[in-house]
């Protein structure tokens, strides 16, 4: 029996930085979703608003991959006055033969950041024009400074514009966006300014009020919306949601809890109409940006197909270089 490896965050940190093989496995998951049977149960999903917590379990086996991952992400928001951080979270990666556990990831969420800012940038490289030079990124916590570095590998960038609720914690990321990536950052005093002349935006945030609106879309855009991964989370007007060429990363989720629940409840998109999904797009199935022109929306709820095909990564870099702990299950068969 092989022995079942233990990694935890640095080690992980380590092994899969955000590069352009990260962004290739995920690009990967999004075209096995429209090529195979790919077997994806829905999202789990625990609240507990008394302790303003909430854990998503999700899980996806991919017939091009050995193993499958099973993912517990928790947040608990107060967890910040008590010193500690609002995510966390670990992969556990098993057998897609036996079911016996490979590999345990204490990642506490960082793959889980690594795979939605290589969707990102899937989402960019898939939809949007071959000329981004504007890039507005609404937001300012870890996952828009990730977003904003997978962009970088994939498009070429000239200047950003951002925007967050607290002034303060935009002007920090302007700070960081000139000294990391040599690029003019402007802090915008709403979303509307940030988006004026935006080629790409993308909305990393937990708002539950609508952020953009029809009247701030304009030829060309390309919008990767990853904010809305639960039912009441909403940033972008369903009336903008109607207005462009929209893409899911799984139809079947964005209907329950993505940017197209709010759309449908609200009466301006049908319940049954018909969306290409990002992997579609990808392996040509169906049609994404026809034209420079076109305004394209990409709705990113995050898929177990993702975490499994990262964790799959980290496990074989973690088996190529023999990092981790190895622990030895001395389980016998019964009988």
């Amino acid at each position: 029996m092989n022995p079942v490896i233990l990694l935890g965050e640095a080690q992980l940190r380590e092994l899969v930085p955000l590069d352009l093989a990260a962004i290739d496995q995920v690009e990967a998951a999004f075209v096995a979703l429209a090529t195979e049977a790919v077997a994806m149960p829905p999202i789990l999903r625990l609240d507990l608003p008394a302790q303003r917590g909430e854990v998503d379990v999700k899980t996806a086996w991919l017939p091009r991959f050995d193993s499958f991952a099973i993912k517990v992400s928790p947040g608990f928001f107060d967890n910040p006055s008590l010193g500690l951080p609002s995510l966390n979270g670990l992969m556990l990666v098993l057998s897609a033969k036996t079911g016996l556990t490979e590999a345990v990831l204490l990642d506490n969420g960082y793959l889980t950041s690594v795979r939605t800012a290589a969707a990102g940038a899937v989402a960019a490289r898939t939809l949007a024009r071959a000329a981004t030079p504007h890039v507005a990124i609404l937001g300012a916590g870890e996952q828009a400074r990730l977003q904003l570095q997978a962009l970088t590998l994939v498009r070429r960038i000239e200047r950003v514009s951002v925007w967050a609720r607290r002034r303060e914690e935009a002007e920090r990321f302007a700070a960081d966006v000139s000294a990391c990536f040599d690029l003019r950052c402007d802090v915008a005093a709403d979303p509307h300014r940030a988006l004026a002349d935006a080629d790409l935006a993308v909305t990393t945030t937990p708002s539950t009020t609508p952020l953009i609106d029809a009247a701030d879309l304009h030829p060309g855009l390309h919008i990767t919306a990853m904010g809305s991964d639960a039912e009441h989370k909403n940033e972008i007007a369903p009336a903008a949601l109607a207005a462009v060429r929209y893409i899911a990363d799984r139809v079947q989720q964005t209907r329950v809890l993505g940017e197209l629940h709010h759309a449908i409840e609200a009466g301006v998109v049908r319940a049954d109409a018909s969306f290409a999904e990002l992997g579609q797009v990808i392996a040509r199935q169906r049609l994404g940006r026809e034209r420079d022109t076109d305004i394209t929306l990409c709705d990113l709820t995050g898929t177990g197909a993702q975490d499994t095909a990262i964790a799959t990564f980290a496990l074989a870099r973690a088996r190529a270089a023999q990092a981790g702990t190895f622990f030895i299950n001395d389980a016998k068969t019964p009988g």
